[in-house]
């Protein structure tokens, strides 16, 4: 938990370390009737809830009915960089708690247990705006700082490395989805909920892929 706590700490001295990338215009070289039609470039900041699972591959299906979601959070930035009219580039960098769950007797451990990683994460995608719409979808990278497992009330900590009982630090992964942008007379709401669905084996001795419900909602003054 020690090792959690400094890596938050230092997630939050990165992202205000980039605020000041904000400032600066993001095509300072257009003219200014075209710079009103093209899409805003922002950062904004975030800790948002998370709702995660776990795919179990070929043994998926026999695991279907034990599993149970995890609840975590995110805390991040979200950089959107305007392009035209109809398109955006967004880039995010945030600390993430993944994982999922068992219920008891299941076929893998027996005994009801909780999987965790905790794990920085970097998305690029490509966002198509429509009015007030917008979709993206992008790979992303993830990088598993520490991990634990609880089973019947003990918890232990994961090993990384290239032992048969280890799991392994990166990830690769592809996120989709959508959101929707809500104007006010003071302040603009932007919400995001997207599926994130990890592509590569998280553990060295068996399959088991993460996948993930984010959903952002961020605010900035009009």
């Amino acid at each position: 938990m020690k090792n959690v706590i400094t890596l938050l700490f230092v997630t939050v001295m990165l992202l205000v370390n980039t605020k000041s990338f904000a400032q600066y215009p993001a095509i300072p070289d257009l003219p200014e009737s075209q710079i009103k039609n093209v899409q805003e470039s922002y950062v904004h900041f975030f800790i948002n809830a998370v709702g995660t699972n776990l795919n179990y591959g070929d043994a998926n299906k026999a695991l279907v009915d034990y599993k149970k979601p995890a609840a975590g959070i995110t805390l991040g930035a979200s950089y959107q960089a305007g392009i035209s009219h109809h398109f955006s580039v967004v880039s995010e960098l945030y600390f993430i708690m993944k994982g999922g769950k068992l219920k008891e007797d299941n076929p893998l451990t027996d005994a009801e247990s909780v999987l965790r990683m905790y794990a920085f994460e970097l998305p690029v995608m490509a966002r198509l705006h429509l009015g007030n719409l917008h979709f993206n979808a992008g790979p992303s990278i993830s990088y598993n700082v520490h991990g634990t497992q609880k089973t019947a009330g003990v918890i232990t900590d994961l090993s990384f490395g290239d032992e048969a009982d280890d799991y392994k630090r990166f990830e690769a992964g592809f996120q989709v989805g959508g959101g929707f942008t809500f104007h006010g007379q003071k302040k603009t709401a932007y919400l995001d909920i997207r599926y994130c669905h990890g592509l590569t084996n998280m553990s060295q001795s068996e399959e088991i892929y993460n996948r993930s419900v984010l959903v952002s909602l961020h605010f900035a003054k009009n």
